[in-house]
C-alpha cells in the first residue's frame, strides 16, 4: 500500500489566534500517528512564481489514514480554532 502525504501552504494573519491552532493540530497529528516531514521552516524558491508563505508535510501508512486525519474529532477542534487565523491550503497526496 503506498504512502500518503498532506501537504499544506498556509497564510497566516492572526498570529496569536494561529497558536492555539497549532497546539490542537498537535494533539491530532499525534493522535493519527502522522510522521510530522516540514512544519514551518525557512523556505527558498527554486524556480517558478511562487508566493511561499508557512509549509507542512504529513506523513501516513495511507490516503485512508491521511483523510481518517483530516475527518477526525480532534482535527475538526483544530480547524474551528483556525478560523480567521489563516488562509489555508491543503491536499493529500498518494505516494510510493
Amino acid at each position: 500500500m503506498p504512502s500518503a502525504y498532506i501537504i499544506a501552504n498556509v497564510d497566516v494573519t492572526n498570529p496569536e489566534q494561529y497558536e492555539e491552532y497549532k497546539k490542537l493540530s498537535t494533539i491530532a497529528m499525534q493522535a493519527s500517528g502522522a510522521e510530522v516531514c516540514i512544519r514551518g521552516g525557512k523556505v527558498e524558491v527554486l524556480e517558478g512564481d511562487w508566493n511561499p508563505a508557512r509549509f507542512v508535510m504529513l506523513k501516513f501508512p495511507s490516503v485512508e489514514q491521511a483523510r481518517a486525519f483530516y475527518n477526525s474529532v480532534e482535527y475538526e477542534a483544530a480547524k474551528k480554532a483556525r478560523e480567521g487565523a489563516a488562509v489555508m491550503r491543503m491536499l493529500v497526496v498518494e505516494g510510493v
